[in-house]
């Protein structure tokens, strides 16, 4: 009797740590994904019809079994990179993720070349 209590208990906290890692998945992707209508919030944070129905199509992707990386390339497919906060690097945006560091370089050689002017 001891052990079937012992396995019930342990199956019932097996399956409340699933579910709740399940919601931290798909609480952490709705924060990265951008809703297209209100296009400065993510779809955690709006209430648009389009928010709302990609918040059930994440559900349904995380409950098929699908990881993160999955879902974010089965939407960037079908909206685009722009729905992504975060997008990925590839040769198309090569210019967006080097430009931050292209021109702390150029600043650094214009300044220099000032302090040496002098």
């Amino acid at each position: 009797m001891k052990i079937k209590i012992l396995c019930l208990v342990i199956f019932f906290n097996f399956s409340v740590y699933a579910t709740s890692n399940e919601i931290l998945n798909e609480s952490r992707i709705h924060k990265n994904l951008r809703c297209l209508l209100c296009q400065g919030q993510s779809i955690a944070d709006s209430n648009s019809e389009f928010a709302q129905t990609l918040k059930m199509v994440v559900k349904d992707l995380v409950k098929q079994g699908k990881t993160e990386d999955e879902i974010y390339n089965f939407l960037s497919d079908k909206y685009g990179d722009w729905i992504l906060y975060k997008p990925k690097f590839n040769y198309e945006n090569f210019l967006l993720w080097s430009f931050p560091y292209l021109v702390l370089v150029f600043g650094g050689f214009i300044i220099v070349f000032l302090v040496k002017k002098r």
